[in-house]
């Protein structure tokens, strides 16, 4: 907690006023956690000095809010480039800072030869991407919040970065990337292989399910559930934590993707057979905690994306669900499982959304690559849809 207020006011997080005639402060609380390493033990503690947000009043207590979170989908493309590239990739903590428009004019008033300032070279397709470039070298700068990651072809170039910020923000050098938001990697010559094996055996020991017996599928096939059919749940709260955990472990488990979709949908009114068929999915997990994905240092830059979607596969709304698989290479970058937002009238409709959906998706990344030092794809992307066969009976008038 002295670290913490120490930290707050090196880096002048507030200025103090006086207080307006009928007007209450906001109330604050602290938060704390114990961060660990992958293996369980104790890297450190942490404290948060937080305000009540949830108190506060839109217009008279703030005006706009924003810390730059990067997507997952950012974090998967990073590790891919990387590990074809064969880059270095550091982590670094920073304690009460957010990197913004203005940090060229603080950390960078007098830039090394050949940098162009953070600020002005901040990624379009995601803003919590940064690059440095100069003639030889290229640095990128990943934003989660107070975590961050540093990726580039030069560790002198990194060092510089780390040293320069070191000198205006609180920051905690964590080395070589291994354990980053729950997410453990593992460096080789062969690649990089990313998964959340602690995590999903904390998930499972959380909900009592060490000692359950596996299965081979995280769903039944052909399960329809409804909110029709079953008891509720008398705790609610216990599923909502386990599908939310669920949802996590999709960040490296594409398998599961489908099956926590459909459990997501019921999270207002759990039931009892929902609840069964989230188990059956934690004792899926059970029999390949450790299982992850995998980026090549061996890989192209060929864009395949696959697409489907299943007409009309909810019960209840009648709407159709979308997902598609997006790779770089061989390595898996994008996936998603969606209910749609509209019913299609029929299956070629259904269709045509899951290929525009998937569409969208791959213009982003062209540009998000595009900004990884220029990465260009190998040939325009490949587009894989699997279509259901469907026949459009017309009269010879209405052709």
């Amino acid at each position: 907690m002295s670290t913490e207020l120490r930290a707050l006011e090196d880096n002048s997080t507030w200025t103090l006023e006086p207080l307006p005639l009928g007007k209450k402060p906001i109330e604050y609380k602290w938060v704390f956690k114990t961060k660990l390493k992958a293996d369980g033990s104790i890297e450190r503690y942490k404290a948060w000095l937080v305000a009540k947000g949830y108190t506060q009043v839109e217009g008279l207590d703030y005006h706009e809010t924003f810390a730059p979170v990067a997507k997952m989908t950012m974090v998967h493309c990073l590790l891919a480039v990387a590990a074809t590239k064969n880059w270095i990739i550091h982590q670094l903590d920073v304690n009460n800072a957010f990197l913004h428009d203005d940090l060229d004019e603080e950390v960078y008033m007098t830039p090394p030869p050949g940098y162009y300032p953070l600020g002005e070279t901040r990624s379009q397709a995601d803003h919590s991407l940064f690059t440095l470039i100069t003639s030889t070298n290229i640095t990128l700068v990943l934003v989660y919040v107070d975590d961050i990651l540093v990726a580039g072809n030069d560790i002198s170039q990194i060092e510089l970065f780390k040293k320069i910020l070191s000198t205006h923000f609180k920051t905690k050098d964590l080395g070589s990337l291994k354990y980053f938001l729950g997410l453990e990697v593992a460096h080789s010559p062969k690649g990089i292989f990313l998964n959340q094996r602690k995590y999903a055996l904390d998930s499972l020991s959380d909900s009592g399910q060490l000692g359950a017996r596996t299965t081979l599928f995280p769903m039944e096939q052909h399960l329809k559930l409804n909110t029709q059919d079953g008891d509720l749940l008398p705790d609610p709260g216990l599923y909502r934590r386990l599908v939310g955990r669920l949802i996590y472990l999709t960040i490296t488990r594409p398998d599961i993707v489908y099956a926590v979709n459909i459990l997501s949908q019921f999270m207002h009114v759990p039931q009892v057979p929902h609840m069964i068929a989230a188990t059956r999915v934690l004792h899926y997990i059970k029999g390949c905690p450790g299982q992850g994905i995998f980026f090549p240092s061996s890989n192209s830059t060929h864009v395949t994306a696959y697409t489907d979607s299943n007409w009309v596969s909810c019960p209840t709304t009648r709407r159709s669900t979308t997902g598609y698989f997006i790779q770089l290479g061989t390595s898996p970058i994008s996936w998603r499982t969606k209910k749609e937002n509209t019913v299609a009238r029929s299956s070629a409709e259904a269709e045509y959304r899951a290929m525009a959906i998937t569409t969208c998706e791959l213009t982003w990344l062209k540009q998000l690559l595009t900004d990884l030092e220029n990465v260009t794809v190998d040939q325009a992307p490949k587009f894989i849809a699997i279509l259901t066969m469907f026949f459009v009976l017309y009269a010879p008038s209405q052709r």
